[in-house]
């Protein structure tokens, strides 16, 4: 059988692009080198905007939604900032919602193959050719949602990614309960990043991460170690799980003979936050659309998907990286004239539920910054 599309990558970007070629009546072949539901290192933060570029309610795949927002510099100064008449921030757990967004796409008619890999591809008079540890398989159309350590993007010809790596280090530590989830932030103790504690229903994820280079002299399980002990977690038991960020760089091509890139293959984590579901769900519904409209016989569909993502996307990444080369840059001021004050936090709230753009994020906070710096 040929495939009108196969998907590599069973994250939000690839389960996103399966389920709406799937409900557009594609015949999609998802493919994935994990068993699913499979753990995945990840903060887990999702805003509730991408409930609507889908028909279906995500309430099973969310852990628990957090109100409240705590700071802290140096583990001291704390800032708590309530969201107050806004959205709340959904907290996931990416096993449970990746392995829901597929069996979305799998409702709709996808085909799944999970624990195959893909060990090469081949284009083959009018279509693509996968080889995987399991069987060839055969498609028209190929989106590569591999991810930060995918090999899809070099395979299909693309040249190095414009992309800055960021790295981070992380753990899933249990609770029995958790009834006031609050999503923590701790700026200074973490040189060009910050460290996070971000709650679920049963437990929390911490981590440290660096999003503006400068991270490799930085002991990162130290750090995490000191963090950790802020909330009297010890973590000599507990497994710590490292992993490479795309961030988004610079606009770049993103779709060659018959093939998208989307997701963190695509590098459009945020260059500021580390953001990187909303972007990808994102990211998989354009790809569908796109090719969708290829396989209507637009020869430009593919083409208008790069353009789309870097008008729509990449142009607030801008202003997200400018933003985050003068925050980490000046971390103790930005947090005294910014995080400090609850206007940032609520502005930065509106930004992650799609109210704001970081453009006009950018500038209040450039604004405030020059009256002290000079920039």
């Amino acid at each position: 059988m040929t495939y009108d599309v196969i998907v590599v990558g069973a994250g939000p970007a690839g389960g996103s692009a399966a389920y709406h070629l799937a409900k557009r009546g594609r015949s999609v072949l998802l493919l994935d080198q994990a068993q699913l539901p499979r753990y995945k290192p990840c903060g887990g933060g999702v805003s509730p905007q991408v409930q609507e570029w889908f028909d279906f309610d995500f309430t099973p795949a969310i852990s628990c939604v957090s109100r409240e927002i705590y700071y802290t510099w140096k583990l001291g100064e704390p800032v708590t900032v309530e969201l107050v008449g806004l959205e709340p921030i959904w907290m996931v757990r990416r096993d449970v919602f990746d392995a829901f967004l597929v069996r979305q796409a799998q409702k709709q008619g996808a085909i799944l193959r999970d624990n195959t890999a893909v060990t090469g591809i081949a284009w083959q008079g009018d279509g693509w050719q996968l080889q995987t540890t399991r069987e060839p398989f055969q498609g028209r159309y190929l989106i590569a949602a591999d991810g930060a350590k995918g090999k899809l993007a070099s395979w299909l010809g693309f040249r190095e990614r414009k992309r800055r790596l960021a790295g981070a280090l992380e753990v899933e530590v249990p609770l029995q309960a958790n009834p006031h989830p609050r999503i923590c932030f701790e700026f200074g103790l973490v040189k060009n990043g910050y460290a996070w504690n971000f709650p679920k229903r049963d437990g929390l994820s911490l981590g440290v991460g660096t999003f503006a280079g400068g991270g490799q002299t930085q002991d990162f399980r130290q750090l995490l170690r000191t963090y950790a002990a802020h909330f009297q977690v010890d973590l000599s038991h507990v497994r710590q799980y490292g992993h490479p960020l795309c961030l988004w760089d610079a606009p770049q091509v993103l779709h060659t003979q018959n093939a998208l890139l989307v997701g963190e293959a695509a590098c459009i984590v945020d260059p500021f936050t580390a953001e990187g579901i909303r972007p990808s769900l994102w990211t998989g519904w354009q790809a569908a659309i796109a090719l969708d409209r290829a396989l209507a016989g637009d020869q430009e569909a593919l083409a208008r998907y790069t353009e789309t993502v870097q008008n729509r996307w990449g142009k607030d990444m801008w202003w997200a990286k400018r933003l985050a080369q003068v925050f980490y840059r000046w971390p103790g001021l930005a947090y005294r004239v910014g995080v400090k004050r609850p206007a940032a936090t609520r502005k930065f709230a509106e930004l992650f539920t799609g109210k704001t753009h970081y453009e006009a994020v950018a500038h209040l906070a450039l604004q405030r910054l020059r009256q002290v710096l000079p920039l």
